[in-house]
């Protein structure tokens, strides 16, 4: 188990090894239902060439997983008005819930888009409204409701969030 205060950062999964601890991780039964098998969503982000599977690592343990869709409208099936990626089944492992590691994972994953995608200006999201938990995470990392609640998602009503990874764009 690593620490509470190991750094946590994220990387592109290319690594078997990488693969396989992202494949065990677990959530509750409750939590099942918001963010879907770990193993089949890693499968689905590598076959598909407009996401990248990415680990959350907290020192040197696999401590989550989530996926970055490029993919136009792929978040609550609506164009935004500034070039976007969408954040898609992010889970942090349930034996490593609560130590901070989902917090560090968002600031880690901004600044990774940052450097690697500078062009991206937004980082969007949905979020099952009854996953309080979760709304709270993303809203401390500094996402925003945008008012908007995605009706199409197979587990309820989703706010739908955004978070600024760039200025906006002067026009």
């Amino acid at each position: 188990m690593p620490a509470a205060d190991s750094p946590v950062r994220v990387e592109r999964i290319v690594d078997d090894a990488v693969m396989r601890s992202v494949q065990e991780l677990r959530v509750s039964g409750d939590q099942y239902r918001f963010v879907g098998d770990t193993a089949f969503n890693l499968g689905n982000s590598l076959r598909d060439p407009m996401s990248e599977a990415m680990a959350v690592f907290a020192g040197e343990t696999v401590v989550g997983f989530y996926r970055l869709d490029f993919a136009p409208r792929a978040i609550a099936g609506r164009d935004w008005p500034e070039p976007a990626v969408g954040l898609r089944a992010f889970v942090i492992g349930l034996a490593y819930q609560g130590c901070g590691f989902g917090a560090g994972a968002l600031t880690a994953t901004s600044a990774d888009l940052r450097r690697r995608h500078p062009g991206r200006r937004l980082l969007a999201l949905t979020v099952n409204c009854t996953n309080h938990a979760a709304i709270a995470m993303y809203r401390k990392a500094g996402f925003t409701d945008t008012g908007e609640l995605y009706l199409a998602g197979s587990s309820g009503p989703q706010h739908v969030m955004l978070y600024r990874l760039q200025p906006q764009a002067l026009t």
